[in-house]
């Protein structure tokens, strides 16, 4: 049984050999991730058409994920090299500082507006919470503080609140020119960094397709403040990333595994796509093995339900890529046969506001209750699928479709996996048969199977889904569609 949950890999310098990238597909690849807050536009289309190319060559279909850089909220630089901050010291963050004039006393910021943000008693988090300043006073363009928690601190490094609140808007001049390029280049999703509430997605995706893009809206949740706000975001979207890294900083270490199985839980109740992120194998980036700890991390948040697992610094600058893809890749099976990864309780007193997805439910009832071999949903747009890769099952379910780019999109939800299928031309009557015929040919199912096939009475449209037909396989060259 092929895997469920879906590997998102991010591209750099150590996946840009040819060879490295074949591997990489061929070891189990979903989705590659491009981040912007590296490399340009030209390395960037370079990565995407290769990946493309590579994937075409595999038989196999990867979909590309833009990721924006968002609002960098830094620290300057040092003029002679990093600092050290000692425990009581006095710092002074100052955005009339020269950005590259910084010293052991003070340095600039990448924010000019932090000072409106933050008073006396706030908690100031650098370098992804390495070290922690006090908020002593904030005085025309200078926040005073008073180092608690020290050690060195070199160009650039990140500054986060305790608790959030920093204004800084989603959406930069930077992310609205990365906007158009992943419009140019087809982007099947395009992820909106430090989203703050449902109004980031929206303007985002207002953006993305005044620009031509028709790829998904993926919303990272890495702000403190996105919580409070959760349920618009996710209605916003049509997937969520949790990005453990800065809103660990933000909400603190202890509350971020709850607040991740929470957030799965949300997502897979409200029919939108998960992805678990943030040195899920970082160890991996230099050993060849990952850690029991790492293991465990990525099996919970299979357990728990999540659509996808993502690989960052492991992939793109590691020297392992192939070999991480791999470790996940077998984490992600053996997870997945638990019991409790199979079963669901999900929308089972829910009353359905559309055929289509009524349908999508109905199928996996039934199919969890009779002992079906796979479901082949015909889909234009990919939506029925995805309501049905909501419910927890051992099942697989095949995607049908004559779009690319539906078959791309698919790549990201649990359980689903696209197969290439022009139903615009053939015969109504003779479509559960050539269905079948396809999944014979993939060796998919086999003589005596059974099969749940899903599809509208007019073949081709989107939104059109009123027909679950059961059948069983060697009986269908015969049988004719009711």
């Amino acid at each position: 049984m092929p895997r469920r949950t879906k590997i998102v890999a991010t591209l750099g310098p150590a996946t840009d050999d040819p060879r490295l990238l074949d591997a990489m597909i061929a070891a189990g690849v979903d989705v590659v991730r491009l981040n912007l807050s590296h490399d340009g536009h030209v390395r960037h289309r370079e990565r995407a058409e290769r990946v493309r190319e590579r994937a075409a060559a595999a038989g196999r279909d990867v979909a590309v994920l833009l990721d924006l850089q968002g609002p960098k909220i830094r620290v300057g630089r040092f003029r002679d090299g990093a600092v050290d901050l000692t425990v009581g010291d006095a710092f002074i963050i100052d955005a009339e500082c020269p950005i590259d004039g910084g010293d052991r006393a003070r340095v600039g910021t990448t924010y000019p507006d932090l000072v409106t943000d933050l008073a006396a008693g706030d908690t100031l988090l650098l370098d992804d919470g390495a070290i922690e300043l006090t908020v002593e006073s904030v005085r025309g363009a200078a926040v005073h503080c008073r180092v608690l928690i020290g050690g060195p601190l070199s160009d650039n490094k990140g500054i986060n609140r305790k608790g959030g609140g920093l204004s800084a808007p989603a959406l930069t001049d930077k992310d609205r020119a990365d906007i158009r390029f992943a419009a140019e280049i087809g982007a099947d999703y395009l992820a909106v960094s430090f989203v703050r509430n449902g109004d980031d997605v929206r303007l985002a995706r207002e953006l993305f397709t005044e620009a031509g893009g028709a790829g998904g809206i993926v919303a990272k949740i890495e702000r403190a403040e996105a919580l409070s706000g959760i349920d618009d975001i996710i209605a916003a979207a049509d997937a969520i990333m949790i990005a453990r890294g800065d809103l660990g900083v933000e909400i603190g270490d202890a509350e971020l595994p709850g607040v991740q199985k929470d957030l799965i839980s949300r997502a897979r109740e409200s029919n939108s796509v998960v992805i678990t992120a943030t040195q899920m194998m970082q160890s991996m980036i230099a050993n060849a093995h990952p850690t029991r700890a790492e293991v465990f991390d990525v099996a919970n948040a299979v357990l728990d339900g999540t659509d996808a697992v993502m690989l960052s610094a492991e992939t793109s600058i590691g020297r392992y890529p192939v070999k991480v893809v791999d470790a996940m890749h077998r984490i992600c099976e053996e997870a997945e046969k638990q019991r409790s990864a199979r079963r669901s309780t999900h929308r089972i007193d829910t009353v359905f506001g559309r055929v289509d997805e009524a349908i999508a439910m109905a199928t996996m009832y039934t199919a969890n209750h009779l002992g079906v071999k796979a479901i082949a949903a015909l889909t234009e747009t990919g939506s029925t699928v995805k309501w049905m890769s909501r419910i927890s099952s051992g099942i697989p379910i095949y995607a049908p479709t004559r779009h690319i780019a539906t078959r791309r999109k698919v790549k990201l939800f649990r359980g689903v996996y696209p197969v290439s299928f022009d139903v615009s031309n053939a015969d109504i009557h003779e479509v559960n048969r050539d269905v079948i015929e396809v999944l014979l040919d993939h060796g998919i199912v086999r003589d005596g199977d059974l099969v749940i096939i899903t599809k509208g009475d007019r073949s081709g449209v989107e939104g059109q889904t009123n027909i679950m037909k059961i059948m069983r396989v060697g009986e269908h060259r015969r049988l004719a569609d009711d």
